[in-house]
């Protein structure tokens, strides 16, 4: 899945030892919403959802 320069950014701000699980979880939650793209909006969406 591709992911926008700002929300790769911004998931570079989770701790390394999380951050792969955050990903595969934040890609999940897009592609059930039809997403192609992780954009800043989705991420944020995502983060909203899992805290």
């Amino acid at each position: 899945m591709e992911w926008t320069p700002e929300a790769e950014a911004k998931l570079k701000e989770i701790p390394f030892f999380v951050r792969s699980a955050a990903r595969r979880k934040i890609e999940q939650f897009a592609q059930e919403a039809g997403q192609t793209t992780i954009t800043l909006e989705v991420y944020e969406q995502a983060k909203a959802k899992f805290g």
